[in-house]
């Protein structure tokens, strides 16, 4: 070969040479600014849940779509940082079959001269991604707990936490998709509490679930409420768990659960004895299996909270429930309310009811006990020595029966709430509220509303409510109250009392004056620590606000903690309506008016 042929090969070859460099450069560039595309496209959430992927996961398997959490973080400036593993970049595939071994070392060889060119793009390390994404959540970088309700996830998004609380509750798009999460559960294996309000849960779901509970052996917390997709379903969950289960608290409110769900669950109960909570509220056709529940309740001695709110009960299911009350010796909270069918069963169902020396909490509210109900309920409340909430709520007969309930709870001098709205009380049994009411030091809820003797005769209260200094919560509403009930309330806040008080509601008092008004108003000031205070009309009713008006607003700048207030009703004038649509923004408040 001649010198010109050699000279011509050489130079052919330094030009494949340079347009292989070239196509390297090329490549290069394509694929940092496809890694600077993915970068805006992922988001810090995707290091959480890489942050905790064993080393068998593998990077290209799926590519996910982004969810709304990944754009809502596309929002967040993240800065820029060096030093990231340029592994985490996925090499371009470079193929010319027809380059011999020296290409191919020089191809490698510009490659790694143009190192530098990639790692000045690079994104910050995912470690401080993922301190950021926690500093954004209001977190420690190494929380344990994490809460995302109501961000729109979808399971994949949670796919691989190292958590002991994860709550998605109110992420609907969770509904079908709950095995992308607990698949991969032997990541958490030290889960405590998981939270799935509201997400949809489908039969699926609740299979994936039940198969999940042999990895998170360590839970203790399970709230599935207001999945309503459940309800018929609950076997599929209830029959993967084990005895020795260490679940402390089970809520399924509002999953439509059936009578055969109620015998699932009564199955179940042996294997979880370290059962606390039980909240089955609102599940209407779950009363029919209750007497199999209530057999099997005496396999969880430690529980302290049950709650049978709206559960269909009926006579039979009190007098099962009773019969358990007795294994029952820590019991603390009991809610068997808005059960209207249990009335009349009360009477023969309450032997054990008074064996509760630890119950603080007893509601019976919409129950309709009968006058029998009362006789018998009016000898063992008063022995709850421990009780500290009761709610007797729209149940009639309790204002009309001649046994003195009311007047017995002067025996219950732990109480702090109690709510006798809609009672049907006289003035005989009014009074010996009041009465009662003496005795009663830590009182710091009182709810009248809706008897109709208060109005008048609120005076028979006034030396309670002297002695009342912790009462927090006042609640008046539609007792027929008239000025002179408002005058008596100014003179005690006056006098320095009810100088705690947070929460006043005088609402649909249609028959107060312009006069009575105005004297509350007057002395309104007084109420430092008042948040809440409604004097709304009924709805059938309209009337203008009067000279009050601008009495009400004086007092209200002197009203630091006042934050709502209802005038519902009250017919404003023009420029009644302008002074108070600008009273925030003047005085530099911000109390939401309800009008």
């Amino acid at each position: 070969m001649g010198e010109k042929q050699v000279a011509e090969f050489q130079e052919r070859q330094g030009m494949e040479v340079k347009v292989q460099v070239a196509c390297v450069q090329d490549d290069v560039q394509s694929c940092q600014d496809k890694h600077e595309e993915d970068i805006t496209e992922s988001s810090p959430f995707d290091f959480v849940i890489k942050r905790f992927q064993g080393k068998g996961s593998s990077p290209g398997k799926r590519k996910e779509q982004p969810s709304a959490i990944r754009k809502f973080f596309r929002g967040f400036d993240f800065g820029k940082s060096e030093g990231k593993d340029r592994r985490e970049i996925k090499e371009p595939e470079i193929n010319h079959s027809e380059a011999d071994d020296q290409s191919e070392k020089q191809d490698l060889s510009v490659e790694d001269g143009l190192s530098h060119l990639i790692s000045a793009a690079e994104s910050p390390s995912g470690e401080q991604r993922f301190i950021q994404f926690m500093q954004k959540l209001g977190k420690e970088p190494n929380s344990k707990n994490l809460d995302v309700n109501n961000c729109a996830l979808s399971a994949a998004d949670v796919t691989e936490l190292d958590l002991e609380e994860i709550s998605l509750s109110w992420n609907g798009c969770v509904g079908g998709n709950l095995k992308a999460l607990t698949v991969h559960l032997h990541h958490v294996n030290l889960l405590k509490v998981l939270r799935l309000n509201n997400c949809r849960l489908t039969a699926e779901d609740v299979t994936s679930l039940g198969e999940a509970f042999e990895i998170v052996s360590q839970l203790e917390e399970l709230d599935l409420s207001w999945n309503s997709n459940i309800g018929g379903k609950l076997s599929l969950l209830t029959k993967k768990l084990q005895k020795g289960c260490k679940l402390k608290l089970l809520k399924i409110t509002d999953c439509n659960l059936t009578a055969k769900d109620g015998e699932s669950l009564a199955e179940i109960l042996s294997v979880i004895p370290s059962l606390e909570v039980l909240d089955l509220s609102i599940n209407k056709h779950i009363g029919c299996s209750m007497k199999v529940i209530a057999q099997d309740l005496k396999n969880v001695p430690g529980l302290k909270e049950l709650n049978l709110h709206m559960c269909g009960l009926k006579q039979d299911s009190l007098q099962g429930l009773d019969t358990a009350l007795q294994h029952l010796a820590e019991l603390r909270k009991l809610d068997i309310s808005c059960n209207k069918e249990t009335g009349g069963g009360f009477k023969d169902s309450t032997a054990h009811l008074a064996s509760l020396k630890n119950l603080e909490v007893l509601d019976l509210h919409q129950c309709c006990v009968t006058e029998e109900d009362m006789t018998v309920l009016s000898q063992v409340i008063p022995l709850l020595s421990s009780l500290q909430e009761l709610n007797l709520s729209s149940n009639k007969n309790v204002g009309v029966s001649s046994d003195p309930l009311l007047g017995r709870l002067r025996f219950l001098p732990k109480l702090k709430s109690v709510a006798i709205s809609n009672c049907g009380l006289g003035e005989q049994s009014f009074s010996s509220l009041a009465e009662a009411a003496l005795h009663l030091p830590e009182l710091e809820i009182l709810d009248l509303s809706w008897n109709k003797c208060v109005g008048g005769n609120l005076k028979l209260l006034l030396g309670a409510l002297k002695h009342a200094t912790e009462i927090q919560v006042l609640r008046l509403s539609s007792c027929n109250l008239v000025a002179e009930d408002l005058a008596l309330l100014t003179l005690l806040t006056q006098d320095g009392h009810l100088a705690r008080l947070r929460k006043l509601d005088l609402s649909y008092n249609n028959n107060i004056s312009d006069e009575g008004w105005v004297t509350f108003c007057q002395g309104l000031a007084v109420f430092k620590e008042l948040s809440e205070l409604d004097v709304s009309l009924r709805p059938s009713s309209r009337r203008g606000c009067g000279t009050w008006f601008s009495e009400l607003l004086a007092a209200l700048t002197k009203l630091p903690a006042l934050a709502e207030l209802g005038l519902q009703r009250w017919v404003l004038s023009e420029s009644q309506r302008k002074r108070l649509e600008s009273f925030n923004q003047d005085n530099k408040r911000n109390i939401r008016f309800d009008c």
